[in-house]
């Protein structure tokens, strides 16, 4: 049985990505002076601090008439933790993710669970209604429709014969 995913209404994304991407500069930056400070690896830097500060879940974006539909693999990541919020041109995936070891007999020899924040952005090519906008889990899968805003439809007009 899916589980609903709340969806929130937000004025702009902006300033959460703004946010998002400092954080990430500054991280950038410190790999630069860990490194020597020597110039030439800015986008192996970028990349680096980027995949230890967030990540990113596999997703697909499909387009129909009336709604666009959002899938992105979220295994283990629990609904109520997840939250989406919506603008008429964009919208945000965030959710934090935990791992920790319970301490039971034996010993862990290999863990790649991680800790951490997900984070996704996606701009739409058309505007969305986000009042309609919905959301569910099932098996590990975010399901998102958002549906496309009336003025931003294709409109089908036949000509009558004169």
């Amino acid at each position: 049985m899916p589980e609903t995913v709340m969806v929130r209404r937000t004025p702009s994304s902006v300033d959460e990505m703004r946010m998002l991407q400092n954080r990430i500069m500054r991280r950038a930056y410190e790999l630069f002076e860990q490194n020597g400070s020597h110039f030439g690896n800015d986008l192996g830097n970028w990349i680096r601090a980027e995949r230890e500060m967030i990540w990113k879940p596999p997703m697909e974006i499909r387009e129909s008439d009336k709604e666009f539909v959002i899938e992105a693999a979220i295994s283990g990541i629990d609904p109520k933790d997840i939250e989406i919020e919506a603008t008429p041109e964009d919208m945000i995936l965030k959710a934090e993710t935990y791992h920790d070891h319970e301490h039971k007999e034996g010993t862990v020899h290999l863990c790649e669970f991680e800790s951490g924040k997900m984070f996704r952005y996606m701009q739409f090519p058309k505007k969305i209604n986000p009042d309609k906008v919905k959301a569910e889990v099932k098996n590990g899968l975010l399901r998102i429709t958002a549906e496309i805003a009336e003025e931003a439809r294709v409109r089908r007009i036949k000509p009558e014969a004169a």
